[in-house]
């Protein structure tokens, strides 16, 4: 589905509670965590869902509302009294114009990260199918995200263990960065899964760019072929779900590393398909 496709109606009103840069001052990319609380008691989400936000454009653009998606990062509150909040993480970006290859800010994310405290946005949604939890508390888990593709992995590390709680499989959180800088959640000024390191299921995998000012692409190949034979003995167990999150880009990264981990591009494409088919297999793209 494309990005025009989604619906922009109907529209929430939701006030900024917080704005948290979540990355080192010093990290060329800036991160922040807003809390944002929704006017209206029926909005509802699942973990994995997104929510779009709307923004006017650039007058030179033609003014037109533009809607960027963002995945929620937190596990919803309990039902009540209290108005529903919404936890997002937004990297601020810019990019470059095809034609005239100047460089401009990213219309949603700036404005997302310059709002404050008391600052109003319009949101709809929530978007796309959440992250289903296997029933068997001794599946195994593993959850790859790269940047803010970590974002749904910490509400659904929180939902396992202290929500559902006893699980006894496998969770393995693989988390791709430039540099450990830029790791979200898990860097010197924030490290949320900090909580779960003494589960003795829990574990995470840091992949970092050998020479993050060259802007490699993410080591995903070291990270994987450094576990490879438990990796792979991970994907042949039944047992085993995959979830995948982050930019579109990912997919091809992945594939390739995998795709050298099981022997060549059609034994991975096979292997791919087989667990896609059966369910364990789950890619969280945008």
């Amino acid at each position: 589905m494309r990005l025009e496709d989604y619906p922009k109606d109907p529209r929430y009103t939701a006030k900024i509670l917080s704005s948290e840069r979540i990355t080192d001052e010093s990290a060329d990319a800036e991160v922040r965590e807003l809390v944002l609380e929704v006017d209206r008691h029926e909005f509802n989400f699942d973990i994995g869902q997104s929510v779009g936000v709307l923004v006017e454009g650039p007058k030179e653009f033609g003014s037109s509302l533009r809607q960027r998606l963002y995945t929620v990062a937190d596990t919803p509150r309990p039902k009540g009294k209290a108005k529903p909040q919404i936890t997002l993480v937004v990297r601020r970006c810019d990019y470059i114009d095809d034609y005239s290859g100047e460089k401009y800010a990213g219309v949603n994310s700036n404005y997302l990260c310059d709002r404050k405290p008391g600052d109003k946005v319009s949101i709809t949604g929530p978007f796309g199918l959440p992250f289903t939890v296997p029933d068997d508390k001794s599946a195994n888990l593993l959850l790859i995200g790269l940047g803010t593709g970590i974002a749904p992995f910490r509400a659904f590390v929180k939902h396992i263990y202290q929500e559902v709680g006893e699980w006894k499989g496998r969770v393995i959180l693989l988390h791709g960065a430039r540099s450990g800088l830029e790791l979200l959640y898990m860097n010197d000024k924030r490290d949320d899964f900090a909580r779960y390191y003494d589960e003795d299921t829990f574990e995470a995998i840091q992949a970092l760019s050998p020479r993050p000012n060259w802007a490699d692409p993410i080591a995903w190949d070291y990270a994987i072929e450094d576990r490879s034979e438990e990796i792979l003995n991970m994907l042949d167990d039944e047992q085993t779900y995959v979830y995948v999150a982050g930019l579109v880009p990912i997919r091809d990264s992945l594939d390739k590393a995998f795709a050298s981990l099981t022997g060549s591009p059609e034994s991975w494409s096979k292997k791919k398909s087989e667990l896609m088919d059966a369910g364990r297999w789950v890619e969280l793209l945008y």
